[in-house]
């Protein structure tokens, strides 16, 4: 082997040093990595498990809002419904006098029905805005204080409003 130039105790010291390189590498560098990346792993999908069960949350409470908008367009149709038999009512009694309380009752309908409008939009609004800032620090994981909430709020839902006009 001398002939060929391999010193063999040389070799074999060199062999000693790479495996001592190895083990320590794995215990030392590898392990670690291992347990760091699956670490990382397990926080993105409770993240990602965290955001599906938000959205849901946030699917379930646009739901309820629609359905509650529903009852008050139906509620509002009784009003009106109740408002036409009235005045049908009166206009046989005294034409005159029936025209003008049944056009006051509707008149009077329609701003109910204005103001409960906008009062669910007003809780759909807080709710989403309750449930996006809760979604957001989440995400970021980071908190705002209030104000700062509302005022990303209020832009948000000011350019939504904008762009459901055009």
């Amino acid at each position: 082997m001398g002939a060929l130039g391999f010193h063999i105790p040389s070799l074999i010291i060199y062999l000693v040093n790479f495996l001592i390189l190895l083990v320590v590498l794995y215990l030392f560098g590898y392990k670690p990595l291992l347990r760091m990346m699956d670490q990382r792993a397990t926080r993105i999908r409770e993240s990602l498990e965290e955001a599906e069960r938000v959205r849901r949350e946030s699917e379930e409470r646009q739901a309820e809002m629609q359905r509650r908008l529903e009852e008050a367009r139906q509620e509002g149709q009784q009003f009106l419904q109740q408002a036409r038999e009235m005045a049908e009512r009166y206009r046989q009694e005294e034409s005159e006098r029936a025209r003008k309380e049944a056009q006051a009752m509707v008149e009077r309908a329609r701003s109910e029905i204005q103001r409960e409008r906008e009062q669910a939009v007003e809780e759909l609004r807080q709710e989403f805005a309750a449930l996006a800032v809760a979604a957001a620090e989440r995400v970021i994981q980071r908190s705002l204080n209030a104000q700062d909430h509302r005022d990303i709020i209020e832009d948000v839902l000011k350019e939504s409003e904008e762009i459901g006009r055009s």
